[in-house]
């Protein structure tokens, strides 16, 4: 292209992002003989994995499980070393998949997509990148993850703040050193309880600053032994098939569980320690009701009260650290390493903000209603604009030039989470009303791409042009996700679940909860149906 301001590539289709999603459907609409290109921000593969990079980053999803399975050459080959696998590992195994399907000469780097407006007589999607580049495609896929619109929050006077900012989302390529300084970080979610006990052995004071205090069960991470891994590797077609068919897609293993209070006391903890023992989201699994009773609820919380005190040691900071205003499980179970016993440390201070909330940055560190607390760096572990906040960051404009963001201003619309009526051939990865961020992502986004690349192919066959979803069977699956959300606690929280941690955003539960397997099962009988609940035009 010799001039990017003047030409338009045309394309068959044009896929935003090249994390998990986007680099398996480059892969998948290649194999179809489709010319395709892939627009990424970045200056590499990676997706949340190339933005995340802060100390102690890792997935809660068992590495061996949060890995591709399209490819039984790449399964073997790979060779996980840990049971959490780190950042860096994650990063290194995406490129090496970019690099062993030759996906890279697909990919324009440092390119984010600004708007995506449909010309209806065309029957194409015309696209501007921020830089100004254009494109022309039929298909769109939005694989903009459900994890990577960050969330920073305003602070007054931010700007005169002497020290270094630095954010979990964006966080720097080159190591950052702590050492003899005084650090805050502002919140208590999945980013910091994962970085807070590694900034605290580093930094001369850790001053944690916390709105909400969170769940978090231990990983109790290790190396993966040669044998177990072999094992595992040697069995992975029906482990996979039990991950895909599975309600949550976690767990390798989903054998029935007892309600709560059907167990006595003694059994109920037992069952509690030995999941507590075990390490990682099990713990919410254990029983069967855990989310949809609050009586069995409130079991399981107050064995994590029990554990928080008995692993902090002062009685007050436990107390400040103990969740109390919503089910365990309502918001993203923690996963982590020492979280707790970080707060036994003399170097480290909690900053409750409900009882003394921020009033502005200063030169010298932060002021809160109580006092000013003196920084020379500062840590944003604030979150994202989740499953939404990607794809509502670009203008996209559908049918009669309708813009996503009005039709979305009540809430996502969208049939299965895939597609939305009235903006032809868009497909989101992932998007709300799909299982999405309760699901074991690597297996959600494969069954996506799969769906999006078998209905491009049905459409070939038929002799049609275009494919959108019916604005009746949107408006059945939009109610069906609502209906179930509210048989469980998860509405009880204001979590970023429901939208509640961006104002003004909806409060509505974005992804579906019905579970993977059922999920998969109803994907599968509306493409064995023609596809019903979707429009396909000549």
């Amino acid at each position: 292209m010799a001039n990017e301001q003047e030409n338009v590539e045309a394309l068959d289709a044009v896929v935003a992002g090249a994390g998990f999603a986007g680099l398996y459907a480059l892969y998948r609409l290649r194999a179809m003989g489709l010319t395709v290109r892939a627009l990424e921000a970045a200056d590499d593969v990676g997706g949340t994995w190339y933005w995340n990079r802060y100390p102690g980053a890792r997935c809660d999803v068992e590495s061996m499980a949060y890995s591709y399975s399209f490819s039984p050459e790449l399964e073997r080959e790979w060779v996980w070393t840990e049971r959490y696998a780190g950042q860096p590992e994650i990063l290194r195994y995406l490129q090496h998949v970019a690099e062993r399907f030759d996906l890279r000469p697909l990919i324009r780097f440092r390119t984010r997509l600004a708007a995506a407006h449909y010309d209806e007589a065309g029957g194409l999607w015309r696209l501007t990148t921020e830089r100004g580049g254009r494109l022309a495609a039929r298909f769109l896929v939005m694989a903009t993850g459900c994890l990577s619109q960050p969330r920073v929050p305003p602070i007054a006077e931010l700007e005169t703040f002497a020290g270094r900012i630095y954010r979990t989302s964006q966080w720097p390529h080159e190591d950052v050193d702590f050492s003899g300084l005084r650090v805050g970080v502002i919140g208590t979610g999945s980013s910091a309880i994962q970085c807070i006990p590694l900034i605290a052995a580093q930094a001369a004071h850790l001053t944690v600053f916390q709105r909400t205090p969170n769940f978090s069960v231990p990983a109790h991470n290790a190396p993966l032994e040669p044998a177990a891994r072999r094992a595992l590797m040697d069995n992975y077609p029906p482990f996979r098939k039990a991950l895909r068919e599975g309600f949550t897609s976690l767990l390798p293993e989903e054998t029935p569980q007892p309600a709560a209070l059907e167990l006595a006391p003694e059994e109920r903890e037992r069952r509690y320690r030995a999941a507590w023992e075990e390490g990682g989201i099990k713990l919410m699994f254990c029983i069967s009701d855990g989310i949809t009773s609050k009586p069995a609820n409130d079991t399981l919380v107050k064995f994590m009260h029990d554990r928080i005190r008995e692993i902090v040691h002062d009685p007050a900071v436990a107390e400040r650290l103990l969740p109390r205003d919503f089910p365990l499980g309502t918001k993203r179970l923690c996963v982590d390493t020492d979280y707790y016993a970080t707060f036994n440390r003399p170097n480290v201070t909690l900053v409750d903000l409900r009882a003394t909330p921020i009033v502005a940055a200063t030169p010298a560190g932060l002021r809160t209603s109580a006092a000013e607390h003196a920084l020379d760096s500062l840590v944003f572990a604030t979150g994202f604009d989740a499953v939404t906040g990607a794809l509502l960051a670009v203008d996209i404009r559908g049918r009669a030039g309708r813009r996503l963001a009005d039709d979305w201003r009540d809430g996502p619309r969208m049939y299965l989470g895939l597609m939305a009526a009235g903006y032809p051939n868009l497909f989101a990865i992932t998007g709300p009303g799909s299982p999405s961020v309760l699901s074991n992502m690597v297996v959600s986004i494969e069954q996506h791409v799969d769906f999006v690349a078998e209905l491009i192919a049905a459409l070939g066959a038929r002799g049609a042009r275009t494919v959108e979803a019916q604005a009746a069977a949107q408006d059945a699956w939009v109610a069906h996700v609502a209906e179930v959300a509210q048989g469980t606690l998860y509405p009880q929280a204001n979590s970023w679940y429901m939208g509640s941690n961006i104002p003004g955003k909806p409060r509505v539960f974005l992804p579906y909860v019905g579970g993977v397997g059922p999920y998969r099962r109803k994907c599968a009988e509306i493409a064995a149906a023609g596809y019903a609940g979707f429009e396909l035009h000549a």
